[in-house]
C-alpha cells in the first residue's frame, strides 16, 4: 500500500479508468468546440497540469494552450478560501473560445472566481472541464460543462492533485487515510 506524509492511500481510481475517460472528454470537447477559429485552452497551475497535459494530446483540434496559477491550498488539506492570482494569463482571451481545466472542483470558490475574472477579458465561448468534482463539499453554486469523475468527499492525491506538493507524480488517485 502507498503512504504519504506518514498516511496510508486507498486507490480510488486506476490509471486504465483515467485514460480511458480522458479520450471521452476529449471527444465531447471536440464536438463543442469542432467549428472554432481560435481555441484557447487555459489549465490552472499547479494541479490540472497533468490531467491538462493528456487532454490536450487526445483533443484532435488546432489550440492552444495557456496557464493560470492560482492558490488556495498552500500546505493545507482544506483551500482556505482565499484565492490568490500567482501568474495571470499571457494570451489575450478576448473573442476567442476558452476551455478552462482545472483538478478538482470541490468548494466551487476557486472555479467560479476564475470563471468570473476569465468572463470579464471578453471570451467569445467560456467553458469548463474538470478532472474530479466533489459535489458534497460545494459551498457555491457551480457546476463545470465536463467532469471526469464524480468522487466522495475526501482529501485526494496523485494526478496532479497534491498534499504539500507531494503525490502529483502518482498515476491514479488516492484517498488519504485518516
Amino acid at each position: 500500500m502507498k503512504e504519504i506524509r506518514g498516511k496510508q492511500l486507498s486507490l480510488l481510481i486506476k490509471e486504465d479508468d483515467i485514460r480511458r475517460r480522458v479520450k471521452e472528454l476529449a471527444r465531447e470537447v471536440e464536438v463543442e468546440f469542432r467549428d472554432s477559429q481560435d481555441f484557447l485552452v487555459v489549465g490552472l497551475l499547479k494541479g490540472a497540469f497533468v490531467f491538462m497535459a493528456d487532454l490536450i494530446r487526445e483533443i484532435d483540434l488546432p489550440l492552444r494552450v495557456d496557464f493560470l496559477w492560482v492558490s488556495s491550498y498552500g500546505q493545507s488539506m482544506e483551500s482556505s478560501g482565499n484565492i490568490k492570482i500567482v501568474k495571470d494569463l499571457d494570451t489575450d482571451v478576448e473573442g476567442k473560445d476558452v476551455l478552462l481545466v482545472d483538478d478538482i472542483l470541490d468548494t466551487g470558490l476557486t472555479l467560479k472566481e476564475i470563471y468570473d475574472f476569465l468572463l470579464m477579458k471578453n471570451p467569445k465561448r467560456l467553458k469548463t472541464c474538470v478532472f474530479l468534482d466533489k459535489k458534497g463539499r460545494r459551498e457555491v453554486e457551480f457546476n463545470a460543462d465536463y467532469v471526469g469523475f464524480e468522487v466522495p468527499n475526501r482529501f485526494l492525491v496523485g494526478y496532479g492533485l497534491d498534499w504539500g506538493e507531494l503525490g502529483r507524480n502518482l498515476p491514479g488517485v488516492y484517498a488519504v487515510e485518516d
